[in-house]
């Protein structure tokens, strides 16, 4: 409220989730976005997408001191189908992407999501992952690297799209997402897994920094 200059005694404030918090669903970027969003709608101000993605950051990783990552906030605030570019400097370029229609169709309609029954704290797994890199763990920066490439191999992929591709990154993507760290994973997500490959799921994910949530699951061909 002192951020967006929203003053006066008479405001009520209310959250309604369908779903837990810590769940990998960027529920706190999320939140951070459209509540900043409905105060600057309070004062009738306008803020452009970038601005409101930079505020929340400002909130989430310097006022409240959360080890997280800009990707919730941004995406939050720009919506759709968008690519984001997290430079050196600290700037943040945005590029929306364009696919086939009738893939989009097919990926809309391929994509499933399971809760898991568990909930995490995403600091503390971010926490054991930055600590790793800055004890400048080379195996950790190969990790990182490589998971970079397959993000623009994703896009690429998406933009095209080469389903069947897509999955097949995906399911690379969830191998090497663990070796991250310890706490990605865990036997009951594992057993989850495998149960969803072994009846049709081609591959997937868990959501956000591991731990717990929700599994991501493909299921097209």
């Amino acid at each position: 409220m002192k951020l967006t200059g929203v003053k006066g005694p008479y405001l009520d404030i209310v959250s309604l989730s369908d779903i837990p918090a810590g769940t990998g669903l960027a529920s706190s970027g999320g939140f951070a976005t459209a509540l900043l969003r409905a105060l600057y709608a309070l004062n009738h101000r306008f803020i452009s997408p970038e601005d409101l993605a930079e505020q929340a950051c400002h909130i989430e990783i310097e006022v409240l001191d959360q080890l997280v990552g800009k990707q919730d906030q941004y995406i939050s605030s720009f919506g759709g189908m968008t690519s984001f570019e997290f430079l050196p400097d600290d700037r943040v370029v945005a590029k929306p992407l364009t696919m086939p229609a009738e893939a989009l169709a097919n990926l809309k309609d391929s994509l499933l999501l399971f809760f898991t029954d568990s909930s995490r704290s995403a600091s503390q797994i971010l926490r054991d992952q930055d600590s790793r890199s800055k004890q400048d763990s080379q195996d950790i920066r190969r990790n990182l690297d490589f998971m970079k490439q397959l993000g623009l191999q994703s896009r690429d992929a998406l933009v095209s799209g080469n389903l069947p591709e897509f999955a097949k990154l995906m399911a690379e993507h969830w191998e090497h997402k663990k070796q991250r760290s310890p706490g990605i994973s865990n036997p009951r997500i594992d057993e989850l897994y495998d149960l969803a490959r072994a009846n049709g799921a081609v591959s997937g994910k868990l959501g956000g920094a591991g731990g717990g949530g929700f599994l991501m699951l493909y299921t097209g061909r």
